[in-house]
């Protein structure tokens, strides 16, 4: 690796955990009800939204009906989203006459956006009119977020009440979160990125004419081009801050007008990972211990961080069947080295490295470059950081509950080693916790495996094409055809959302069961979260005693990051043999 790379990867790493602290205190503050500054400019629309919603901000919910509020509510946003699409073209701000979007397709993007996954399977610019962009697609961008930082505020509320039958009112975390976090977060990174070039307009698609005329692949030379135009900016800040990943245009964030200038990547790619790793402090605040926040940051970053460099290693080191071909790839003032297939010239290896492995390390999915181009062993990591559940920082809110569940898990399992019941933050874990975290862990494994079994057999393979022949879905055979099968149902069985975009998947059989995997992923993972909420808070606080377990300790973080660890390694070795493995034996070899 380069001294540049190095530098940028430590700048980006301490940039964010410097705003940790101030985020997640003044998140905590939201939560607890307490003064946070932005209630003085939006407290007036809380209440507002409250009388029109007819909500008492001081009924609570037991945990049955806080799952059904998040359900009820993601529910009818999904079906909203999917009927909008199907009569886009009835409505206005359609100034290009974008036809309705078919069945299979809408119905597999309504899901993917109501489930903060966000997988397109569609180009954005040649498929959605600016109203479902913004109606749609944006709206469900903050509030799918912040249904995820609902459900993790309601768990640590599990943690922090005492023999209580209530964990919160959805209604009222759902509004703080939306009004007091992610809009005004959104509103100051929109601004920075329309100073940099992001397009925010309503105006129609421009023909311009190009300095250099091109020849296309028939020959014919064409001396015109046409540039999309479209509220992008505000859709860009949300769909990184909310963990998002959608992108406005086709090439999301490798897009000019998505992303372009080296300012607006950085920007971008701190955003992802932001309000993940600043809640850790939040959540460490709330439960009165801000070690615990700062012992699983500490995890995640011990997970993160080796993982980035190897995925930034193995694309500054290249292609090693060009070595022998005499292509000379080391980097120097010419050029950058290493393997520059796939990316942006101006985010360069280190820059795409870094987004590749923020973006799958959270359920974000969005990409500033080509993750199907990337090496074997680069390919491999925003492949395994998926997953392993996407609990290294994750989604917002979501990763974080995740994560908090594989805590259980290791108390559980440290508490098995020393022939005593174990508990967390003061509340006994026993066979009712165990089961919810045993179903939280264990179904997107299922869901992942199963499904790439069940294309691979045949269905997601081929199809046939409108003269009748088959045809492949795959660009690729052997093994990276395999990685691509499986990269994708591991993005959606866990609601990143990003692609190794060599397989063809806008087509019957991807968008429904790409459709279920993101659906199981999502709320089969909500509801035991909330059950385990909701069983915690009913315990009463134990004491703690010389032989109560330290969950803040260096100690702690070593068993926190094996359980996540060797939970994702055992569940996928056998796959990542078939695919990613292979594939880099097959590189270094010559074949």
């Amino acid at each position: 690796m380069t001294p540049n790379m190095l530098l940028q990867i430590a700048l980006y790493l301490t940039v964010l955990v410097a705003l940790v602290k101030p985020l997640g205190g003044y998140m905590a503050r939201v939560y607890e009800g307490t003064s946070s500054g932005a209630d003085r400019v939006f407290g007036w629309l809380e209440r507002l939204i409250y009388r029109a919603g007819g909500v008492d901000r001081d009924a609570e919910m037991n945990w049955k009906q806080y799952a059904s509020a998040v359900l009820v509510f993601n529910f009818l946003g999904l079906g909203f989203v999917y009927l909008l699409q199907r009569v886009q073209h009835l409505l206005p701000l359609n100034p290009q006459g974008m036809p309705a979007v078919g069945a299979d397709s809408a119905m597999n993007t309504a899901i993917s956006f109501a489930t903060n996954t966000n997988w397109q399977g569609y180009a954005g610019e040649a498929t959605m009119s600016y109203l479902t962009q913004m109606l749609g697609l944006t709206v469900q961008n903050f509030v799918s977020a912040a249904s995820g930082m609902a459900v993790l505020v309601a768990l640590v509320r599990g943690f922090v009440r005492r023999e209580a039958s209530t964990i919160g009112n959805f209604w009222v975390d759902l509004t703080r979160s939306t009004l007091y976090i992610l809009l005004p977060l959104s509103l100051v990174l929109a601004v920075l990125l329309v100073s940099q070039g992001v397009v925010q307009n309503f105006q129609p698609y421009q023909t311009v004419e190009l300095i250099d005329p091109a020849i296309d692949a028939s020959g014919t030379a064409v001396a015109q081009q046409v540039v999309p135009m479209g509220p992008a900016a505000s859709q860009v800040a949300i769909k990184q801050l909310g963990t998002n990943g959608g992108g406005f245009f086709n090439v999301n964030s490798a897009h000019p007008l998505e992303n372009p200038t080296p300012l607006t990547n950085f920007l971008e790619v701190l955003a992802i990972l932001l309000i993940p790793a600043a809640l850790c402090y939040t959540f460490g605040r709330m439960v009165g211990d801000v070690r615990q926040g700062w012992a699983i940051l500490a995890a995640m970053l011990v997970i993160f961080v080796p993982l980035l460099l190897i995925c930034a290693g193995a694309e500054q080191g290249g292609n090693p069947a060009l070595d022998k071909l005499g292509v000379d790839q080391s980097a120097g003032g010419l050029q950058a080295g290493g393997n520059m297939e796939g990316k942006e010239v101006r985010f360069g290896i280190a820059g795409s490295a870094i987004w590749a492995a923020a973006t799958t390390a959270a359920s974000n999915g969005s990409v500033n470059a080509m993750h199907d181009s990337f090496t074997p062993l680069g390919g491999l990591v925003p492949m395994w950081l998926m997953q392993l559940g996407e609990v290294v920082f994750g989604g917002t809110g979501s990763g974080l509950y995740g994560m908090i569940v594989f805590a259980v898990i290791a108390v559980f399992i440290a508490g098995l080693m020393v022939g005593r019941t174990p508990e967390y933050l003061g509340k006994k874990i026993e066979a009712y916790e165990m089961k919810m975290a045993a179903l939280v862990v264990l179904i997107p494994p299922m869901v992942v495996l199963v499904g790439t079994a069940v294309a691979v057999l045949g269905p997601g393979l081929n199809t046939v094409g409108s003269d009748g022949a088959s045809k492949s879905l795959l660009n690729n055979p052997g093994a990276h055809g395999f990685s691509e099968v499986l990269y994708a149902f591991s993005s959606c069985g866990n609601n990143n959302g990003s692609a190794f975009a060599g397989l063809s998947a806008n087509g019957v059989f991807y968008n429904m069961a790409l459709g279920v995997a993101m659906f199981l992923a999502r709320y089969w993972l909500i509801v035991p979260t909330l059950a385990l909420a909701g069983s915690l808070a009913k315990k009463r606080l134990t004491p703690t005693t010389a032989g109560t377990l330290p969950t803040h300790t260096p100690l702690f973080v070593v068993l926190l990051v094996g359980a996540v660890v060797i939970l994702g390694a055992l569940t996928f070795i056998p796959a990542i043999a078939l695919g990613p493995a292979v594939e880099h034996l097959q590189m270094i070899g010559g074949r």
